[in-house]
């Protein structure tokens, strides 16, 4: 089997990406006993630890003309004069394109949370925010090994959208290690969580809804990891700090609502590009969808304390300033829950085969 930079569909796309840093590796030669916050999601962390290649049944396929069962109503295209002059043939190839170019961003995402977690080990200066860190450095290892077993069965992928990539370049370029926490464990991984819960929610296919319900297990520690870790900080820094950091998230949170956009597909797919941006920033299902994207950023940049008015009136302007008072931590149970419940029924499928290729030697 080929790699995964072979199924783009498009030429000439780098094979690595280099991105220069300038940060200290910090020592804590205190070794004291932590945060009890930090040290029980440690604990939790490697309580937690799963093999991506036992827990998923990689024996499942996606459909052949819906990959991941998800409803026409959810793409931006639907209703579209574009989606309506499509052939049978030409939906079911732009359904594959389309849900390849939001899984492939996902895997893309992981990557990049694997390094931004590698340089948070390095340059945070608490070890018990070390020691987490540590474990969630294996967690998106793992994750981007799923998502690259589940890019395999799309037959296509495609590159790091470009508005992505400038935010991880911003991330991994900045030298401080709360700005990398913003980028990563608030901003990219918040909206990760609402995305893979979309199709973890929506998706019929089993196998999609297992890799994601999975994945996210571990992506809402993940923001707690931030949320708990900055809640910490940011009261000691001036007045003067606390803006500069509230002036990046909102440049960062208007940069992913209303540039992440699958351009690459509409190229890749003959559709007039423009038109088809249009067709979407104005539909109501993205316009949704863009606002649901933000229910687990919100409410953790108000606990870690940017809650000036700047960053109030953004949130009002992307009509999210609702999710304020989201409790997360019942998020976060919610999403265990439905990974135990998706194993317990695996365990249920996998028993029951047994028990009908028994009964069928039997016979």
């Amino acid at each position: 089997m080929g790699t995964l930079r072979e199924l783009y569909p498009m030429p000439d796309i780098d094979k690595n990406w280099s991105v220069p840093q300038q940060f200290d590796a910090t020592f804590d030669f205190e070794y004291d006993e932590g945060r009890s916050t930090l040290m029980h999601l440690y604990q939790k962390g490697k309580d937690m630890q799963w093999d991506a290649v036992t827990r998923i049944d990689w024996d499942l396929e996606l459909d052949f003309e819906n990959p991941m069962q998800l409803p026409d109503e959810g793409i931006a295209l639907h209703g579209s004069p574009m989606w309506d002059k499509m052939t049978k043939k030409e939906r079911i190839e732009f359904r594959r394109h389309a849900q390849a170019w939001n899984i492939s961003q996902f895997m893309q995402g992981e990557q990049a949370a694997l390094i931004c977690a590698a340089k948070i080990v390095e340059s945070v200066p608490d070890l018990d925010a070390k020691f987490y860190a540590a474990t969630q450095v294996m967690d998106e290892a793992r994750h981007v090994e799923a998502y690259q077993k589940l890019m395999q069965k799309f037959g296509v992928a495609y590159p790091m959208t470009e508005p992505l990539r400038q935010l991880v370049d911003e991330a991994l370029r900045d030298s401080r290690w709360d700005f990398t926490y913003l980028a990563m464990q608030v901003v990219i991984e918040g909206l990760a969580l609402a995305a893979f819960g979309t199709i973890r929610d929506l998706a019929q296919n089993p196998l999609a809804r297992m890799v994601n319900a999975y994945v996210m297990e571990d992506e809402a520690r993940h923001v707690a990891f931030g949320r708990l870790s900055l809640r910490d900080y940011y009261p000691q820094l001036t007045q003067a700090e606390r803006d500069e950091r509230e002036e990046f998230l909102v440049q960062a949170c208007y940069h992913m609502r209303d540039r992440f956009q699958a351009r690459e597909v509409y190229e890749v797919m003959g559709l007039p590009v423009e038109e088809c941006i249009e067709w979407a920033e104005n539909s109501e299902m993205n316009k949704l969808f863009r606002t649901l994207l933000f229910q687990r950023i919100v409410p953790v940049v108000k606990d870690i304390g940017l809650w000036g008015p700047k960053i109030q009136k953004a949130y009002a302007d992307m009509g999210v300033l609702h999710y304020a008072d989201q409790d997360l931590e019942e998020l976060a149970r919610q999403d265990e829950e439905i990974a135990k419940d998706l194993d317990r029924q695996q365990h249920k499928d996998v028993r029951m085969a047994y028990v009908h290729a028994v009964a069928g030697q039997a016979e």
